[in-house]
């Protein structure tokens, strides 16, 4: 009698499967996980920086190779629907200038593609405005302009024609202003005293004592100055920086001696700088007040005849 016999199986091995090894981090990857940024703004900042290369390129060889103007303008307004397209401005260094007028003048342009931007252009239109100093105009891809504004600062207050302005060093108009709002800058009065600014400050700058209490200056036929003081008086200068600048020394030398103003004294009159003459309310005739240093001056103030002189009085 036969057996059969029945063989086993014999075991499966078990076949392990191999774990794959992550491929390495290049150093590339390893500086973008550092930055503060996602991977997918780097591959937009990428994709609009190879836009914007191919771009330049491709409009620098039309230049090069004296393709027609209306084709490089073509492949910069496709470089524009691409992406590489003006959507907003950033204007900084504005302290008194209107940034809307920044914007304005920013995005005044016959095509907002980033390649036909005029910066140069740009930057002449804003110096045309008398806050603005300079102008600083630059891209920054893929849709911003940036504007840095240097503003100029005021120097003095300009009264013509009865209506006020803030001017800038130079005389350069800068925008009008109300009597009330007035800032504490000087005055100065009458056609053309804008832009005589610089020398009236050097003119105060001769005699340092008295400009706190100068209130104003007109200037007289285009050609000297009437100054105002707090106290009321006017004193006529001669004509000529240097003569101008040496009779207002010698008045402050006069007034430092033998105070002067506040002393019920009207007008004063150096336009003949070697002498000094004054008039009170109601005098016919004006009196030479003589220099307490002149060893050869009259003991007493001499009078001489009047003179019709006709001057400038400011209201205040």
């Amino acid at each position: 009698m036969s057996r059969t016999i029945k063989r086993g199986s014999p075991p499966r091995r078990q076949i392990q499967t191999k774990r794959r090894q992550q491929p390495k981090a290049s150093i590339v990857d390893r500086a973008i996980e550092v930055l503060p940024i996602s991977h997918d703004t780097v591959r937009r900042i990428a994709t609009w920086s190879i836009v914007g290369a191919v771009g330049a390129v491709a409009i620098a060889t039309a230049t090069w190779f004296g393709v027609p103007g209306a084709i490089g303008v073509a492949i910069a307004e496709g470089v524009g629907r691409a992406g590489l397209r003006v959507e907003q401005v950033e204007v900084t260094g504005l302290s008194r200038m209107d940034r809307m007028t920044v914007y304005a003048v920013a995005l005044d342009q016959k095509s907002r593609a980033m390649p036909l931007v005029n910066l140069e252009d740009v930057r002449q239109k804003l110096l045309s405005y008398g806050w603005i100093a300079d102008a600083h105009v630059s891209r920054r891809l893929p849709d911003t302009l940036l504007v840095h504004i240097v503003e100029r600062k005021p120097t003095a207050v300009w009264q013509d024609r009865g209506k006020l302005s803030l001017i800038a060093e130079n005389g350069v108009w800068l925008e009008p202003v109300k009597a009330e709002a007035m800032p504490d800058l000087p005055l100065v009065i009458g056609p053309g005293a804008n832009e005589q600014e610089a020398a009236y400050q050097k003119l105060l700058d001769a005699a340092p004592a008295l400009r706190p209490v100068v209130k104003a200056a007109t200037w007289v036929g285009n050609r000297r100055w009437n100054l105002l003081f707090e106290s009321g008086e006017t004193l006529a200068l001669p004509e000529g920086d240097s003569d101008a600048a040496k009779a207002l020394v010698k008045f402050a030398q006069l007034d430092g001696v033998r105070p002067l103003l506040g002393k019920g004294w009207i007008r004063f009159d150096m336009r003949d700088p070697s002498k000094l003459v004054a008039r009170k309310p109601g005098q016919v005739v004006n009196r030479a007040i003589a220099d307490p240093e002149d060893e050869n001056a009259p003991q007493r103030p001499a009078l001489i005849e009047a003179k019709h002189t006709a001057f400038t009085m400011v209201q205040g």
